[in-house]
């Protein structure tokens, strides 16, 4: 689990097939192999690391449903290690599982992101939206995606402020959009994906 408060921005070294390895410093004070590191919002797994640099293994699923496998050496990646109990919730519950790739149509300060249609209905007005690993309020709910306001700091701290009209974005829509969907789903009609009910017809104890 992670909050969207990007702590490092590392660079690609190389991306051999599978193998994509990456050059940083902050996130490897503690790292062990195993253990999990978020790319652009993706997580992924250590499974070698020397001083500056790391490598994780990625899977053709994680290419398919990422931005991952248009890296190239020297681009840079936004990095953030999974939340501890101790510390404190500065974004918002990031799973680091990417739900799809939308596109830059304007960038910042006033991002504008076209987004897959079937992500659309969990975006809303001042919700919350991570964007390449980042965390972030949606200002506008758009008909094809959504804007954010991002400030100077998060541009020059992240990748966002490199994202140009037609770069690919990794995206995660909030998790509890997707469960609260997901346990209304009983309440409505067969085959709906609403509820269909109001609330007094709710069961009792439901």
């Amino acid at each position: 689990m992670f909050t969207g408060i990007v702590e490092e921005l590392g660079s690609v070294v190389a991306l051999d097939g599978a193998a994509l390895t990456l050059g940083c410093s902050r996130v490897l004070d503690d790292v062990t192999t195993g253990a999990s590191i978020a790319v652009n919002g993706c997580c992924l797994t250590v499974v070698e690391h020397g001083p500056d640099w790391w490598r994780a293994d990625v899977s053709p699923e994680t290419f398919a449903r990422t931005s991952l496998g248009s890296l190239r050496p020297g681009d840079p990646v936004n990095l953030e290690r999974p939340v501890r109990l101790e510390d404190r919730l500065g974004g918002h519950l990031v799973q680091g599982h990417v739900d799809g790739v939308g596109q830059v149509v304007d960038g910042v300060p006033d991002l504008r992101v076209r987004t897959p249609e079937p992500l659309l209905r969990y975006i809303v007005e001042k919700g919350s939206i991570t964007v390449d690993g980042v965390s972030l309020t949606v200002v506008d709910a758009l008909d094809d995606g959504f804007t954010v306001a991002v400030i100077p700091h998060t541009a020059a701290v992240t990748t966002l402020g490199r994202r140009s009209p037609g770069d690919a974005v990794n995206l995660e829509v909030d998790v509890v959009a997707k469960y609260v969907e997901r346990l209304l789903v009983g309440y409505g009609p067969a085959g709906s994906e609403g509820t269909g009910r109001t609330e007094a017809e709710v069961p009792d104890g439901t």
